[in-house]
């Protein structure tokens, strides 16, 4: 008997982790989109610590397996000595805009298509569609030109990536393991602190689990590329969890079964809308979920495309770039991540408002 494809393993193994992410999310209503809307609107901080969780077990996860040599972050996709500063903040603002146009980020779209919302589904095509052409379509020749114009190449600067370690070890002369944990450590234990200091956090514990197994899930995804998809022959390219490319990757795979080749991306999508799914049957949760009108149908559809634009531009959603990106301590997934966020603020705010300016005049008026 043949033994499978690498490819077909490490999609399979995708598919498995991505259940898991999407039943816990389901469950546990893991959501950055709604964690940055707590804070504005009712000062909640839970769900972001649940987030902020998730990166620090996701931080110390992948970090271990760098020094262990089970994994080598460098040949990530976040670790690039190309610095796209420009697609990370633009793209990061329109992603963060977008998912509130949309209802949430890609994790969530997923999430609530397992839970039978049928806006949702609308959603991920138009992600999908608007991301392949970002990636190769129409979209991708306006990209390239403005990545070659204005991304600054850290090598001619002595730097080999975009690490921060990277950064730190050649301004101080720390060991690149020294000044690995000397980012990360302190990084991990600052976002630990803040979010367990909290006793309502801690009085959550579905908050709690939601973050500590998201975070998870980053380094696990980092052992089933790294590890189980290393193969001499047909090497399996090093990544972890995102959403947004890989949802471009999906629909293209439905649509050209014959001419694709599933991946990692692609198993882990189907996984946590079928994880989703799982749990929302089991607990009685699955409801179908329509359009309320026109103009909430214009809202969804712009949203998506501006994420699945916003998404390629800058490498990675919210988790992409907030949980795998951050976990590689890139120096753009900060800058992305930070992008997100403020793009998140300021649609919550245009949602509030109903016009750009309100909006802009409400985030810098009260920060």
């Amino acid at each position: 008997m043949n033994e499978l494809p690498v490819s077909t393993v490490v999609a399979g193994a995708g598919f498995l982790a991505g259940m898991v992410f999407g039943a816990v999310a389901n469950k546990t209503d893991f959501c950055t989109m709604g964690a940055i809307s707590d804070i504005v609107f009712m000062e909640d901080w839970r769900r972001m610590r649940a987030w902020l969780l998730a990166i620090a077990v996701a931080i110390l996860g992948t970090q271990a397996m760098n020094s262990a040599g089970m994994i080598d972050t460098s040949k990530s996709i976040y670790l690039t000595p190309n610095f796209g500063w420009l697609g990370a903040v633009l793209g990061g603002l329109m992603f963060g805009f977008g998912m509130t146009m949309a209802g949430g980020c890609g994790n969530k779209t997923l999430v609530r298509i397992g839970g039978g919302n049928l806006k949702s589904l609308v959603v991920l095509l138009v992600i999908g569609v608007a991301a392949y052409m970002t990636l190769r379509g129409l979209i991708a020749v306006g990209r390239v030109r403005m990545e070659a114009v204005a991304n600054i190449d850290l090598g001619s600067h002595g730097l080999s990536n975009q690490g921060l370690p990277g950064m730190l070890s050649k301004l101080t002369g720390l060991s690149p393991t020294a000044a690995r944990w000397a980012v990360a450590a302190p990084l991990a234990a600052g976002l630990l602190l803040f979010c367990f200091r909290d006793p309502d956090f801690r009085g959550s514990p579905a908050k709690v689990v939601s973050g500590l197994v998201i975070g998870l899930m980053v380094p696990a995804g980092w052992w089933i590329t790294g590890v189980l998809g290393n193969d001499d022959f047909s090497p399996t390219a090093l990544a972890s969890f995102t959403f947004i490319a890989p949802i471009g990757d999906s629909v293209e795979y439905l649509m050209t079964f014959s001419g694709a080749t599933i991946n990692f991306g692609i198993g882990t999508v189907g996984g946590v809308i079928a994880g989703s799914l799982a749990a929302a049957l089991a607990t009685g949760g699955f409801r179908l979920e329509g359009f309320e009108s026109a103009n909430d149908t214009l809202r969804h559809l712009v949203g998506a495309a501006m994420m699945g634009i916003g998404g390629v531009l800058a490498l990675g959603c919210t988790i992409g770039q907030g949980l795998t990106g951050m976990s590689t301590l890139a120096a753009g997934s900060l800058l992305a991540l930070l992008s997100i966020i403020g793009g998140g603020v300021l649609g919550l705010k245009y949602l509030e408002r109903r016009s750009v300016g309100g909006a802009l005049r409400a985030v810098l008026v009260r920060g």
